[in-house]
C-alpha cells in the first residue's frame, strides 16, 4: 500500500483487559476521519501492524482522540507512544498457496 495512503497512527493509551471483563478482545480506536481515509468502517476487523507484531484487531470510531492516534486493547507487542499502521483485512483475493499447498 502506498506510504501516503497509510499514514502510521501514534499510539496515545493501551488498554489491558482481565479474564471476566465484559469488554475484551483486540480493538483499535481512531477518529473517524482517519478511518474513512483508510477506507474502514466501524466494526470492521484490520490488521495493527506495530513495531514487533501485528494482529487482527475490531475498529472502533472515537472522535474525541487527536488527529493521527490510537488508542489499543489488548494489542500484544505495543505499547504508548509507539507508532502503528492499520491495514484493512483483505477478503476478496484467495489465499497464495506455496508449493507444497
Amino acid at each position: 500500500m502506498n506510504e501516503q495512503l497509510n499514514a502510521p497512527l501514534s499510539v496515545v493509551r493501551l488498554i489491558a483487559t482481565r479474564q471476566g471483563d465484559a469488554e475484551r478482545g483486540p480493538a483499535i480506536w481512531m477518529r473517524s476521519d482517519d478511518a474513512r481515509y483508510r477506507l474502514l468502517m466501524d466494526g470492521e476487523l484490520v490488521w495493527v501492524h506495530g513495531p514487533r507484531r501485528h494482529e487482527l484487531a475490531t475498529v472502533f470510531l472515537d472522535d474525541a482522540l487527536p488527529r493521527g492516534t490510537a488508542v489499543l486493547r489488548d494489542i500484544a507487542g505495543a505499547s504508548p507512544s509507539e507508532i502503528v499502521k492499520v491495514v484493512k483485512v483483505d477478503t476478496d483475493t484467495p489465499p497464495r498457496r506455496g508449493n507444497l499447498a
